[in-house]
């Protein structure tokens, strides 16, 4: 074979090598690229897995901070606390129930004739004292008004007479009413207590006044529509006051959701507002948009439009968001919310220094949030946590420069729970009209509890003469 038939043959073996080679590395990119698809599927997958059992943990939690969460939080524990205080040194103090100032009536107990064992002689030794606190039998009082009717003798107009504690001028088929007590025990119960208007109308004939839970909601519409102007007065405390606390929850009216608004003060001062929404203009219902003190709030952001306010975010939402991210997220990712949970409690127990320490305290914690906030965050919970401090950075440590501000809104929580107690029973208001009575009927008895006020006595005084003037509430 000469030279030229071996160079062909060594060059159709070197195109065959190149075909085979071409052949491999198609054959491996095939490969590489179906091995690439299916781990990029498998982590879409992952992804879209993590992502809903994130959603599905946010909402547990959501879930377990919902006012009916004790009836939803799962089976019994399988070895729970024992109920009570602790025994041993730790006990507490030892409490009883005082002996009251005096008696209405005494009874005495003499000793048996005989000792009850052996039949033996009793000598008396000593009288010793035993109080007994209980309700008398309850009988209502009747009143029968005889009103004087006459007619003038000049003009020939109609004229009768008005007794002080008469409530209606009424006669006729009119005249058997029930009275102011009874009218206000009514309201009290309903809107203070949360009891519902057919139990109320139980109770009172128990008491033995028959009233039907209609005629109790008549006498609460009413009593909402005397006692507007008295709102009126309570609101505009509450916009004097040099700081407000304010919250909101969700409410119903015929069904359809919507919100009950609370605005409180350290005066003692609380208002309420049921509205069709969650904006600043429902806000506005009651604290004016130009306030210029301290609003003390959550992280909603419609309060932020208070341009003209000092602000105060509750530092016991962000503490309990912090501790919930340190619970739920990975140890890499734990660091963060650490990190702003200390500083939040070094600004709470600052609150001990001196003014000058805590202002300068408040610098120092203000750049701490913001070293913090400089830092890059890997995961989206921590970057939603750095984001809402960043929004509320003016709001974080306002009680450590100005007094009489609190840390949190615990005001308006605590204002908020009888709230939920009456929306428990009742699910809201079935109308707009009863709304705005559940809004009057709520600030008066809610602000005469506050200013030490008897709710009872002060709704029979101002049930008979109808004038905030006459009847003030605040002392």
């Amino acid at each position: 074979m000469g030279d030229e038939d071996r160079i062909a043959d060594l060059e159709a073996k070197v195109a065959d090598l190149i075909e085979a080679l071409a052949d491999r590395d198609r054959r491996i990119a095939g490969l590489e690229a179906a091995e690439i698809a299916d781990l990029v599927e498998t982590l879409a997958d992952r992804d879209k897995r993590i992502a809903e059992l994130e959603k599905l943990l946010s909402e547990s939690h959501r879930a377990s901070k919902r006012q009916a969460a004790p009836f939803s939080k799962g089976a019994p524990s399988t070895d729970p606390k024992r109920p009570g205080r602790k025994g041993g040194a730790a006990h507490g103090r030892h409490a009883h129930r005082s002996v009251p100032p005096a008696a209405t009536r005494e009874l005495e107990a003499p000793a048996p004739a005989c000792c009850p064992d052996c039949e033996g002689r009793i000598a008396h030794d000593r009288w010793e004292d035993q109080w007994q606190v209980d309700l008398p039998d309850l009988t209502p009082t009747v009143t029968r008004f005889k009103v004087a009717v006459g007619r003038c003798t000049d003009c020939g107009r109609r004229v009768q007479g008005h007794h002080p504690e008469q409530t209606s001028d009424a006669l006729g088929a009119a005249a058997s009413q029930v009275g102011p007590a009874a009218k206000a025990w009514a309201v009290w119960l309903h809107y203070g207590l949360g009891l519902s208007f057919a139990k109320c109308s139980q109770l009172l004939a128990r008491l033995g006044v028959n009233v039907t839970a209609g005629a109790l909601v008549q006498a609460a519409a009413k009593a909402g529509t005397d006692l507007v102007p008295v709102r009126h007065g309570i609101l505009e405390r509450v916009n004097a006051a040099p700081a407000v606390v304010m919250d909101e929850t969700g409410w119903k009216v015929n069904g359809v959701s919507s919100w009950l608004w609370v605005a409180t003060t350290a005066t003692g001062c609380t208002v309420y507002n049921v509205a069709d929404g969650r904006g600043f203009d429902q806000a506005c219902e009651m604290v004016d948009a130009d306030y210029d003190g301290v609003v003390v709030r959550d992280g909603w952001a419609p309060y932020r439009r208070y341009d003209h306010a000092e602000h105060q975010t509750c530092t016991a939402h962000l503490l309990r968001r912090c501790h919930e991210l340190m619970q739920d997220l990975p140890d890499w990712a734990r660091s963060t919310p650490r990190m702003i949970r200390d500083v939040l409690l070094d600004g709470l127990e600052a609150r001990d220094l001196d003014p000058m320490e805590r202002a300068a305290a408040a610098v120092d914690l203000a750049e701490r949030i913001e070293l913090l906030a400089e830092q890059p965050q890997v995961h989206d919970e921590n970057r939603k946590l750095v984001k809402h401090l960043t929004n509320e950075a003016g709001a974080l440590f306002t009680y450590l420069t100005v007094d009489g501000v609190d840390a949190t809104n615990w005001r308006g929580e605590q204002a908020i729970r009888p709230a939920v107690v009456n929306r428990k029973v009742s699910g809201g208001n079935r109308t707009w009209n009863g709304a705005g009575t559940q809004s009057t009927l709520m600030s008066v008895i809610r602000t005469a509890a506050q200013q030490g006020v008897d709710i009872i006595d002060y709704l029979v005084a101002y049930a008979r003469a109808p004038d905030p003037a006459a009847t003030p509430l605040f002392p």
